[in-house]
């Protein structure tokens, strides 16, 4: 019987030097190379997202929207609230609570110019 190696087994080399790498430039972005990971991250995105395309949400409609946690939905909307992106109202119906979401004129810009951004990377993909 021949004896086996535990050693894993050696990684492929890549040479990145057979293409040369051309510097992005993004005139949607003060820094070319960064998003604004605020809104980069998947959840804060589709709030985001759903709130641009509706006049206001509730906690529960967003929730159904996305797919999400009570505990995941309340975090990323809170920092989101915290950026001054998205408002926040909250009030009782009857005895329930109810939490309504609003886009602001800032979310906008920030979405707006994120989607800008997302735009443009795709655009020099698409041309490289």
């Amino acid at each position: 019987m021949a004896k086996r190696s535990l050693a894993e087994p050696e990684a492929p080399k890549l040479d990145f030097r057979t293409r040369p790498l051309r510097p992005v430039v993004l005139e949607t972005s003060e820094n070319p190379l960064e998003f604004d990971r605020l809104i980069h991250e998947q959840t804060r995105l589709g709030i985001l997202s759903a709130l641009a395309v509706n006049r206001s949400l509730s906690f529960n409609e967003l929730k159904g929207v996305l797919g999400v946690s009570d505990g995941n939905l309340s975090v990323h909307a809170r920092k989101l609230e915290e950026a001054g992106y998205v408002s926040c109202v909250k009030s009782f119906s009857g005895r329930l609570p109810k939490t309504i979401y609003r886009l602001t004129a800032s979310g906008r810009k920030a979405l707006e110019r994120y989607l800008d951004h997302m735009e443009a990377l795709i655009r020099l993909t698409r041309e490289s």
